[in-house]
């Protein structure tokens, strides 16, 4: 049961890290757009394609904390006492970003629209920096099974800041190819001039998917001797047991990118999905057995098992609601069903 209500956890992880990665990764991109002249049409984009569905890939959040918390409570306590820096710049950023979005769209005043426009973007970068140093300092073993570990140097380490970079560069690779794709579903116009924007925009966001795939990569293998000196429980379980995920999401990004202005957009989509998520699962292999670094194994950070009975029944009757949900959402935007006008 610990096993499994683990696995159930980590499968949340991996849908808030592609799903919510790529929220965050458009974010990256509005910041970097330019001046208002020249960001207008992929900041007008990235809007479109993220108003329908952005705050709904929260609910991984919520569920990856309701499971730890439930499933697994010395972890959690461990890690809330320990990583609780990161951990609330990440909640300030999240709460920074959706005010941004929410008012940079109702806001009349020029001056208004930059502020609330800069703070969704600059928090589109922060957050998921600061979720992949709590991710760097579960890994590299730095967070105490009784908690309360060094508020500092738990997450300012090699690992937890290598971490932290490669989540904003993969966010920033997935929504590349996502907004790529976007740009070559939407249907094309009849005017010659409204045809060639949308042109433009597919190889604006096809060469910035390029060239975050090249720093993706270049960060991942300089990684490779920041795990080897840093964290080398880990260094070998992604080598070892972790190996083949780690190929098959190499190979999905490069497949992303030699099919990026030819593949059909949801095939596009598919292989960048993958290709970030099994990153993310490669790290959950990589680990096992153990929650925190190689000293709280799974079974020791477990509920009792009635405990876990129940969270596993209402997590399936969540599932069973969400999922479903979240698929016809998906659908219908994909489908264009959800843009404002």
């Amino acid at each position: 049961m610990s096993t499994f209500a683990a696995v159930v956890l980590f499968l949340g992880v991996v849908a808030y890290a592609v799903l919510g990665g790529a929220d965050y990764g458009a974010g990256f991109w509005d910041l970097t757009a330019g001046g208002a002249r020249r960001g207008r049409d992929p900041r007008h984009l990235i809007d479109t394609t993220l108003a329908p569905v952005w705050e709904a890939n929260h609910v991984w959040l919520i569920f990856c904390l309701v499971m730890l918390w439930t499933g697994f409570p010395g972890a959690f306590a461990a890690i809330t006492t320990t990583l609780y820096l990161p951990l609330g710049l990440a909640a300030l950023g999240v709460v920074v970003r959706g005010s941004g979005f929410a008012f940079r769209k109702v806001v009349e005043h020029t001056e208004q629209q930059r502020v609330t426009g800069a703070a969704f973007a600059t928090s589109s970068v922060i957050t998921p920096f600061f979720l992949g140093t709590v991710a760097g300092g579960i890994a590299s073993g730095r967070v105490p099974a009784r908690g309360h570990g060094d508020p500092i140097t738990s997450w300012v380490n090699p690992t937890s800041l290598l971490g932290g970079l490669l989540a904003v560069l993969v966010c920033a690779f997935v929504a590349a190819v996502f907004l790529t794709a976007e740009a070559r579903r939407r249907p094309v116009p009849a005017a010659e001039l409204e045809r060639r924007k949308i042109a433009d925009l597919g190889r604006w966001f096809g060469r910035r998917a390029q060239l975050s795939a090249l720093v993706t990569g270049l960060v991942a293998l300089a990684g490779i001797l920041v795990l080897r000196a840093d964290a080398p429980r880990l260094f070998d379980g992604l080598l070892s047991r972790g190996l083949p995920l780690v190929v098959l999401s190499g190979a999905c990004g490069l497949g992303a990118l030699l099919l990026l202005g030819r593949a059909a957009p949801r095939l596009l989509q598919g292989l960048a999905v993958t290709a970030a998520g099994m990153i993310v699962a490669g790290w959950g292999v990589a680990q096992y057995p153990y929650v925190l670094g190689t000293h709280l194994s799974i079974g020791e950070a477990a509920a009792p098992p009635a405990t876990l009975w129940a969270l596993t029944i209402v997590a399936a009757i969540a599932l069973a609601i969400v999922v479903p949900a979240l698929g016809l959402l998906f659908v219908l935007q994909q489908r264009g069903r959800l843009e404002s006008h």
